[in-house]
């Protein structure tokens, strides 16, 4: 019997010997890449911190010590010692467990997560609690460098740093967040950690010290202790926290004494801990971008065991027309907050490198810095995903719509995304967006719908959202030329001879083209969100009684509502069935499952105008 067989919770762990945490975490580590293997996904990071998470809940009584981990891509370890290994065969997957951390799921973990740089925040938040309760309780904040870069990171900093609270943060420094990390702060961490910088220090002495012979001899004795003398202590320090590290984050022995030491501490510490992503699985380590999150494959050769779709993604659709685009128009330049893969900008940073600017985890500052190029010339777009624009609402409506500014947001992730669950679902950005004065806001059927969308929205002049789903559409080859759409106008796709008109948005078009055919309903590409083709759906009034909203977005306030708004002093006013997106947090899973189990395929879809359809009769009779 192994010894992580024999963990079923971290009093297990803790009751192990010292001397075997390293045989532990070598298992830990041989489970993870099989289960990760047969399951997919986040991979790399997980590997990563794998001694930190033995050491940690070795040291701390959890869960009455609380852990808080950022973002959640590192805490399959942590699932795996806290009594859901024998889960693990279910990670991601329908009624599974979930691929980060949820409350409901276990009382270890203390925090949902799934977004970056909160942990400090919840963690500050969790410890005052425990004073306020004089309940002697240590809170942990555990952060990647990546999270680091944003500005809830240190808005959290600078409020913990005034406080008296038992809290330690933990900087989980691999010099990676998704796509490796940019920003002043990476630079300095890894220039403290690097020889030039030192040597740079050293030759800047000599020069100072070269007039006074004794004082160089001092400085060149003391040479080997220069790394120890100038180090990110000061930065934190000035936050108000102990600075201690930085430490070896794979060296469990040094870690478990550090840790040890500092829970006998009080008020707020911050540990610097150096890991390295994928370590231990050499093809993740050679490559952790690539291995950040993965498919099923095969342990032994890392090849996919799964064949992909030989239809261009939606993804890839955006950055083939950016490249094109921005050969055309000197002033497109392309935004990203750390999500140059997710987004698909690889190749526009290659050939457009001075146009491209990945300004880290730092949404909020992705807008305003886009306003502001837009108000100097420039046509800035924006690729992010709908749940992470989320986090820029008030700049959104601020420093873009308010100014009127000429800013294109390339929306990727629109809808449910399956795995990756309600964190990163894009269930609420028609509506969030459709309320804001003027925003253009489109939804492309196809994939050549979408490159065309794109290019009627950058040449607005004006804000615009171009809002597409993850994954691959129903295959159609997009046009090599490009032609603007009429600004708010719609498309009807089939004449039915029948009462009912089906209005879809989106990625909904192709499932209602199919009940549309079996109900002989009319269908609309309805296209844009806003402005809605009011005309149309004047006309459409006058020859059907019964309208059908389709959106992949929630129905509270989304695209449905907005056509029932704007028919509200028709004469003919229809009558009107919403399907969406149901007024719930829509679970990890199969996205074409979880659409079917939300009536949004062609069968969900045609079953509820039917059922609608009885009900209605059956009240005129």
């Amino acid at each position: 019997m192994s010894l992580l067989d024999r963990i079923d919770s971290p009093a297990d762990l803790r009751a192990l010997d010292r001397k075997d945490l390293p045989v532990l975490a070598r298992e830990l580590r041989e489970f993870l890449v099989e289960s990760v293997s047969k399951t997919g996904g986040h991979f790399a990071s997980n590997l990563g911190a794998i001694e930190l998470t033995i050491a940690l809940h070795y040291v701390f009584n959890t869960p009455d010590d609380r852990l808080v981990w950022d973002v959640g891509h590192q805490t399959y370890p942590h699932k795996i010692l806290t009594g859901r290994r024998h889960l693990m065969h279910t990670l991601r997957q329908k009624g599974g467990i979930a691929g980060f951390p949820k409350r409901c799921e276990s009382p270890y973990d203390t925090f949902g997560v799934g977004h970056s740089s909160t942990s400090i925040s919840a963690a500050l938040g969790m410890a005052v609690a425990a004073k306020q309760a004089r309940l002697d309780r240590r809170v942990v904040a555990i952060i990647g460098d990546g999270a680091m870069t944003a500005g809830q990171a240190f808005e959290a900093l600078n409020n913990a740093g005034t406080m008296d609270a038992n809290l330690l943060v933990i900087l989980n420094d691999n010099d990676m967040s998704i796509s490796p990390n940019v920003g002043a702060l990476n630079h300095y961490l890894t220039k403290l950690m690097s020889g030039r910088f030192y040597a740079k220090m050293k030759k800047g002495s000599k020069n100072v010290l070269g007039i006074a012979p004794p004082l160089q001899k001092l400085a060149a004795r003391a040479e080997e202790h220069v790394k120890g003398m100038i180090t990110p202590s000061t930065l934190f320090e000035e936050f108000g926290f102990n600075y201690l590290g930085p430490i070896d984050g794979h060296d469990l022995p040094t870690l478990i004494d550090t840790l040890s030491n500092i829970r006998q501490l009080s008020g707020p510490q911050f540990l610097h801990v150096v890991t390295r992503k994928g370590q231990g699985y050499k093809l993740a380590e050679n490559d952790p971008v690539l291995y950040h999150g993965v498919s099923k494959f095969s342990p032994a050769s890392g090849l996919a065991t799964t064949k992909g779709t030989s239809k261009p993604s939606y993804t890839q659709i955006f950055g083939d027309w950016l490249c094109d685009m921005a050969k055309i128009d000197h002033r497109l330049v392309g935004i990203t907050p750390a999500m140059r893969e997710g987004s698909g900008l690889v190749r526009f940073e290659k050939e457009h490198p001075d146009r491209y600017f990945d300004v880290g985890i730092a949404e909020q500052h992705s807008v305003t810095f886009a306003a502001g190029m837009a108000c100097d010339g420039l046509k800035p777009v924006v690729a992010i995903y709908s749940t992470f624009l989320q986090r820029a609402y008030d700049q959104l409506i601020h420093d873009v719509a308010i100014q009127n500014l000429p800013v294109l947001f390339a929306i990727d992730r629109a809808g449910l995304v399956g795995a990756d669950g309600p964190t990163h679902a894009g269930a609420f950005d028609l509506s969030y967006l459709r309320c804001i004065p003027n925003m253009v806001v489109m939804a492309p059927s196809d994939e050549n719908e979408c490159r065309q969308m794109l290019y009627t929205g950058f040449l607005h002049d004006g804000p615009v959202a171009v809002r597409y789903p993850r994954g691959s559409g129903s295959g159609v080859v997009p046009d090599s030329n490009m032609s603007a759409f009429p600004i708010g106008k719609a498309r009807v796709l089939r004449q039915g001879q029948g009462e009912v008109a089906i209005l879809a948005f989106g990625s909904m078009v192709h499932p209602a083209w199919q009940a549309a055919e079996a109900c002989d309903a009319t269908l609309v590409d309805m296209r844009f969100v806003k402005p809605l083709d009011v005309a149309l759906l004047t006309t459409l009034a006058e020859k059907h009684r019964y309208f059908v909203t389709v959106e992949e977005n929630a129905v509270a306030g989304g695209a449905g509502a907005g056509c029932a708004e704007a028919l509200t002093t028709c004469s003919q006013r229809p009558a009107f069935l919403h399907l969406g997106l149901p007024d719930e947090f829509v679970e990890h899973g199969d996205p074409a499952v979880l659409l079917a189990d939300c009536g949004l395929d062609a069968e969900g879809i045609l079953t509820s105008v039917k059922m609608w359809l009885s009900a209605a009769h059956q009240q005129t009779d």
